[in-house]
């Protein structure tokens, strides 16, 4: 397990800093929602979302091209922990996470990669990865629409919006087809600049906030209390996101066509994203999850250098600290990121169906077809299943269900060799 199966390939450069920001502009969005919604301080998100991603990739050998984020799945538990507890309670149970991601860590590392396959073979994260993306896609019509994520307010006139989204999904088509050079590299930046470009045109931008905030800004930390009940809470809930953390990883191998499950190992991804949510909670910022945008961009350019990662670290850090700058980025309107993002979205969709389609599955055997199918639907109908406070739903939730079915169900030639020994 501790033998690479192919060279190590981690370079950091100063020319790769412009590819940094473009990861960053992916993940920044998502990254300061999460602390505006559960009341957070956006700035504290930024700084342990970069520290995160170094401790990342420290842990993983600088092997993983992946970029760790605020994580939505903690949301609601979040909002009813600091209501009901208090911020310093509910940091301690967020950073009782990153304990039962170091146990499965462990418990993957004692049982081995086969093990891993077992529970996790492409008849289940190929859906998982394709479900991030389908989930996710009303998210990025709504805001190419002029809309929040959740489609709940309008902040820009539909007509504008389309022209906005459209503007900036063609150009950095564009620039992934046609560019040359290191142009070709930073499409997705293209297309944000285009976009932001035509919005300034159109009249849409506001510069209050910007006007308004410092330069300099000292990010608001917060020390964890402890608070049991706070843990109990948010336990089960870590155990459910780690299955996403394993479609990611699995979903990113895909894309740069190397097993991370076997070097590093699972354990090891597993134990950085652990790390990370402690250090993230202790210091007051919202739990880590590697972001699946991030992957989906790194398919789309082709950068698969986790260098880049650093790069995009060290910026989201710097960011955390300059008001202004961090504030100006929250001024890019929601159609700009919107037409981004159906094209990132519609990557990782296909990155899953790509990886189910390698695992040679026959789809249309009625155990295949059963197990790819609910876990397909589950996330995308949007079931939640709860008791209490606790509730689970999407990607977790369908992954889980998928992961139960494929240990339960007999496979084909177990039924037909038991059917001959009865006979």
């Amino acid at each position: 397990m501790n033998k690479p199966i192919y060279p190590q390939d981690y370079s950091f450069k100063l020319s790769d800093c412009l590819l940094g920001a473009q990861t960053l502009f992916i993940a920044f969005g998502a990254t300061v929602m999460v602390p505006l919604l559960t009341g957070m301080d956006p700035s504290v998100a930024l700084l342990t979302a970069g520290l995160g991603t170094l401790i990342f990739q420290f842990l993983t050998k600088g092997q993983i091209p992946v970029f760790l984020g605020s994580s939505f799945a903690f949301v609601p538990a979040t909002i009813y922990g600091i209501q009901t507890w208090g911020l310093p309670a509910t940091l301690f149970g967020l950073a009782a996470c990153g304990v039962v991601y170091f146990l499965m860590s462990l418990l993957v590392y004692v049982r081995s990669q086969e093990f891993v396959n077992r529970l996790f073979p492409t008849l289940i994260t190929g859906p998982i990865i394709m479900n991030i993306g389908l989930v996710l896609a009303p998210v990025a019509i709504n805001m190419a629409m002029g809309k929040t994520g959740d489609g709940k307010v309008v902040l820009i006139e539909e007509h504008t919006a389309l022209i906005i989204s459209g503007l900036a999904l063609t150009a950095t088509i564009l620039t992934r087809l046609f560019g040359k050079g290191r142009v070709q590299l930073i499409p997705i930046l293209v297309g944000i600049v285009v976009g932001y470009i035509t919005s300034l045109w159109l009249g849409v931008v506001d510069f209050t906030k910007v006007q308004q905030a410092t330069w300099f800004v000292m990010p608001n930390f917060t020390l964890p209390s402890v608070n049991w009940q706070a843990a109990l809470l948010m336990i089960p809930i870590a155990a459910v996101s780690a299955i996403e953390h394993i479609g990611d990883v699995v979903a990113i191998g895909g894309i740069t066509r190397r097993n991370y499950v076997r070097y590093p190992g699972l354990h090891r991804s597993l134990l950085g994203d652990g790390v990370a949510t402690m250090v993230a909670s202790s210091m007051g910022g919202p739990p880590s999850i590697t972001y699946a945008e991030v992957t989906a961009g790194v398919a789309i350019t082709k950068t698969y250098n986790p260098g880049i990662m650093t790069w995009a670290s060290i910026v989201a850090i710097l960011l955390a600290f300059v008001g202004k700058v961090g504030v100006f980025l929250q001024t890019i309107p929601s159609p700009v990121m919107g037409g981004v993002l159906i094209l990132l979205f519609g990557a990782i969709t296909v990155t899953g169906l790509h990886l189910l389609m390698q695992g040679q599955q026959d789809l249309m055997s009625p155990r295949n077809m059963t197990i790819v199918g609910i876990v397909l639907v589950i996330p995308v109908g949007g079931l939640t299943l709860g008791a209490g406070n606790f509730a689970i739903s999407g990607i977790g939730l369908g992954g889980l269900i998928g992961v139960l079915l494929n240990l339960l169900l007999p496979e084909p030639n177990k039924e037909s060799k038991t059917a001959a020994l009865a006979s």
